[in-house]
């Protein structure tokens, strides 16, 4: 896979978290980790992004690593809504099961830099 086509899937990843914050019921548990998944699954996007910008192979793990972090923590809000909204499941374990191969293709990445 190349560089173009992971900056459209994580910016998709963004894209289709907005899209199911926007269906989910306005309460208390929503607000609280809709806020949060909305800043770290777009933060995958930007970083992403800045990883492809590195001015060096450190630099570029770097940023790497902070696309990681921020696809765990994408990932670990999905899980929690998922608890509290089971209506939904269906789309959030598709858009987890992006999350995953994503996440998986980073430390990969991440991995290979390293060598």
């Amino acid at each position: 896979m190349d560089a173009e086509e992971l900056k459209k899937r994580t910016r998709k990843l963004a894209v289709d978290v907005a899209h199911l914050i926007l269906k989910l019921e306005n309460n208390l548990i929503n607000r609280s980790y809709s806020n949060q998944i909305i800043r770290c699954s777009s933060s995958v996007a930007a970083n992403y992004r800045a990883a492809r910008r590195a001015k060096s192979r450190p630099d570029f793990i770097n940023k790497l690593k902070i696309v990681e972090e921020e696809l765990d923590e994408t990932l670990f809000f999905l899980d929690l809504l998922n608890e509290f909204n089971a209506h939904f499941k269906t789309e959030i374990d598709a858009i987890m099961a992006e999350g995953e191969t994503l996440l998986r293709i980073f430390v990969a990445t991440i991995n290979s830099a390293r060598k």
